[in-house]
């Protein structure tokens, strides 16, 4: 049985959320495990806006329960990240913080973008 690294490490020998995932030795697996890491952290800062979506159409409970839900796949995303994270690999935590990074800056050009559209319609 695998012991746990209790410090940061650097190499791809290294257990990422499930027992022999992504395997040791494996360099394609690891590279795959870190690009799992890197999208679902873009996937939790895209789906961070979702809520100030209005359902048309919907009663408030209704809409509700659709914020809820996309909070609660949100909130799922974040602990998988967190639980990757714990591997306490440099490789996981880099692409974690650079997947995050990533999709704070896709989340705020969108709305750079928009606002400018609205001050300048020629954009």
């Amino acid at each position: 049985m695998m012991t746990m690294q209790m410090s940061f490490f650097w190499g791809k020998d290294v257990v990422v959320l499930f027992d022999r995932w992504p395997g040791n030795g494996h360099l394609v697996m690891y590279i795959l495990a870190l690009a799992m890491v890197f999208f679902l952290a873009v996937a939790a800062e895209l789906l961070s806006v979702a809520p100030n979506l209005k359902p048309r159409g919907l009663s408030a409970v209704g809409g509700a329960g659709i914020h809820a839900a996309v909070y609660g796949v949100r909130m799922g995303l974040a602990y998988l990240i967190m639980l990757s994270v714990m591997s306490f690999n440099v490789g996981i935590f880099l692409v974690a913080v650079l997947g995050h990074a990533a999709g704070c800056f896709i989340v705020k050009y969108r709305a750079l973008s928009a606002v400018a559209r609205a001050v300048d319609p020629e954009l």
